[in-house]
């Protein structure tokens, strides 16, 4: 991996999870490191290991201790020389990522703030539309709330700084701009992002084997729908 000099960091967390960090603050291509590494643990089946969990620029590894202690050396140390070979590894993809589209019902009761975001970048609200459909997105990593995705690919011309006023509560499967990001509310929860549409999609359902819609490397494209389709969506409808 091309890192800078300070990294990979391999830190404890707690006594069964460590973080290997391999840079700091938001770019796509430190995201798409982080994300190979992520694939690089899991397909290398180690023992113990229950949880990878990618960031921005960094991935938690959850692990059973007692699996990694050998007597002369802890289970922090074990895992984190057996971890090195993936680190000096050639950066590749390991699997080509999932593609997801989204449909959205933009502006109106389903994306109050679409106006006042487009009056903010100096566009009208259809030229934000068809810029945020136009971008391709990829999940740099789920967190906030189960199954919340933060989305790197934003067009620069809707970047925002997000609200001065965070509301209370955010309808689920709202559609926000904040700062050079987008993302999707997968329940209702307290937000500052400006909201500029709704997906009638279920983000997060706890029941589900697979509960998360969304899993962190997935590439995701908008597709914009009208009232009547959003209405006519079948309620916690997935992909």
């Amino acid at each position: 991996m091309s890192l800078s000099p300070q990294y990979p960091q391999i830190e404890r967390l707690s006594e069964s999870v460590l973080l290997v960090r391999l840079g700091s603050g938001i770019d796509a291509a430190l995201n798409q490191s982080v994300h190979v590494l992520a694939q690089r643990i899991e397909l290398a089946l180690l023992p113990g290991v229950v949880d990878v969990a990618p960031a921005y620029a960094s991935v938690a590894v959850r692990y059973v201790p007692g699996l990694w202690a050998d007597g002369t050396r802890g289970a922090f140390a074990a895992l984190s020389a057996a971890l090195l070979p993936l680190l000096a590894a050639s950066e590749r993809n390991t699997a080509d990522p999932r593609s997801v589209e989204i449909p959205v019902c933009y502006g109106g009761a389903h994306g109050i703030d679409l106006d006042s975001a487009a009056r903010a970048c100096g566009i009208v609200p259809a030229e934000l539309v068809a810029l945020h459909t136009g971008g391709e997105y990829r999940v740099a990593m789920l967190g906030f709330a189960p199954g919340f995705p933060y989305l790197l690919g934003l067009a620069p011309e809707l970047h925002l700084p997000r609200r001065s006023e965070p509301r209370v509560r955010v309808p689920a499967g709202s559609v926000a701009i904040g700062g050079a990001q987008t993302g999707i509310y997968p329940g209702a929860l307290p937000g500052g992002w400006h909201l500029i549409g709704c997906t009638p999609l279920s983000l997060f359902d706890a029941t589900a084997e697979i509960p998360c819609l969304l899993a962190p490397g997935d590439v995701v494209r908008f597709r914009s729908i009208t009232m009547a389709e959003f209405d006519a969506w079948p309620r916690r409808s997935s992909i």
